[in-house]
C-alpha cells in the first residue's frame, strides 16, 4: 500500500492518531495546528498510511522527514514517497525506529549522512521542578534580538555541526529567533549585556510545549546554572502554555541528561536523528 497526500476532510483521523502519542508526535500536531492539511498552505506535506477509514501512520514531509506511528509497513511506503525528493530534505527526526528504518532505505539513494544520532531519549515532566528555578531566566524582549542572536547562532552551530548563517546570510535562521521572541517562547539570562543561556519553545501544542536550543555560554558551564535555568523554563511554560515540558537530549550529553533529570523529566521515548 503506498502512502498517499492527506487532505482537509480527514483532519479528525489524523488528529485522532496524533494524540496517541502526543509528546512524540508534537512536532507534526503543531504543523496541522497552524498550517491545516492544504499542501498550497505550507513548505511541507502530510502523507498517511493505511485506508480512508483506518489510518494507521503519518509523516511529515518537508525540510524534515518526521514519522509518527509508523511500523515497519508505513516506513517503507514513506520512504519510496520520500525518495522522490531528496534535495529538500535536510534531516530525519522522530521515534528512532521509524527513523532509523527509513534511513536504511534512503541511505542508498540519498548517500551518506553528515551525523546519525541514534538514540536521542526523549524526556518529559508534569509537575513543577524541585529545583529553585533561577529569578533571572525570562522572556527574551524584542528589544533584545540583538543579544539573543549571536547565542542562538553559536548554540546551532555547536550543535547541528554547521553555521546557519551559511547559505543565507542567516537571514532565515534570524527570521525564525525573531518569531520565537515575537511568541513569547524564547528565555534568556543576561548578564553585562551578554546572553549567558537560553531556550526556547520550539514547538507548542496542547499537550506539550518541547524544549529546545538550551545553551549556557562556555565559561559559565560548571557552575550549575543549567539545572536553576531550566527550572525556570519549566515552571513558565507549566504555568503559561502548556500542561506538560518535553525535550529529546542526544544520550552522550550525560551532563545535560543530569540537569534534565533533576528538573523532574523522565524518559516517555526514544528519537533518533539524521543530518543530512
Amino acid at each position: 500500500m503506498p502512502a498517499r497526500p492527506l487532505g482537509v476532510a480527514e483532519r479528525p483521523a489524523v488528529e485522532r492518531l496524533l494524540d496517541l502519542d502526543p509528546i512524540a508526535a508534537a512536532p507534526v500536531a503543531e504543523r496541522v495546528r497552524m498550517t491545516g492539511l492544504g499542501w498550497w498552505r505550507t513548505e511541507g506535506r502530510v502523507l498517511g498510511y493505511g485506508p480512508r477509514r483506518r489510518l494507521e501512520a503519518l509523516c511529515w514531509l518537508g525540510t524534515n522527514v518526521i514519522p509518527v506511528a509508523a511500523g515497519p509497513a508505513a516506513v517503507a511506503a514513506f520512504a519510496e514517497a520520500a525518495g522522490e525528493n531528496p534535495r529538500g530534505c535536510t534531516s530525519l527526526v522522530g521515534p528512532s525506529d521509524a527513523v532509523l528504518g527509513l534511513w536504511d532505505r534512503l541511505a542508498p539513494a540519498w548517500g551518506p549522512a553528515r551525523e546519525i544520532r541514534t538514540v536521542q531519549p526523549l524526556l518529559a515532566t508534569h509537575a513543577p521542578p524541585g529545583v529553585t528555578p533561577d529569578p533571572g531566566v525570562r522572556l527574551v524582549r524584542g528589544s533584545e534580538l540583538d543579544l539573543l542572536y549571536p547565542a542562538a547562532v553559536a548554540m546551532y552551530t555547536e550543535e547541528v555541526g554547521v553555521s546557519p548563517v551559511q547559505d543565507d546570510g542567516g537571514r532565515g535562521y534570524r527570521e525564525r529567533v525573531t518569531e520565537l521572541v515575537r511568541a513569547r517562547r524564547a528565555y534568556a539570562k543576561i548578564v553585562g549585556g551578554r546572553v549567558i543561556f537560553k531556550a526556547e519553545l520550539a514547538v507548542v501544542t496542547r499537550h506539550t510545549a518541547q524544549v529546545q536550543g538550551v545553551w549556557v555560554a562556555p565559561d559559565w558551564r560548571g557552575r550549575g546554572l543549567g539545572t536553576t535555568a531550566m527550572a525556570a523554563v519549566v515552571a513558565d511554560a507549566l504555568g503559561r502554555v502548556a500542561p506538560s515540558v518535553s525535550l529529546y537530549v542526544n544520550d552522550f550529553n550525560l551532563a545535560a541528561r543530569r540537569v534534565y533529570g533533576r528538573c523532574g523529566f523522565r524518559r516517555v521515548g526514544t528519537f533518533a536523528t539524521v543530518l543530512r
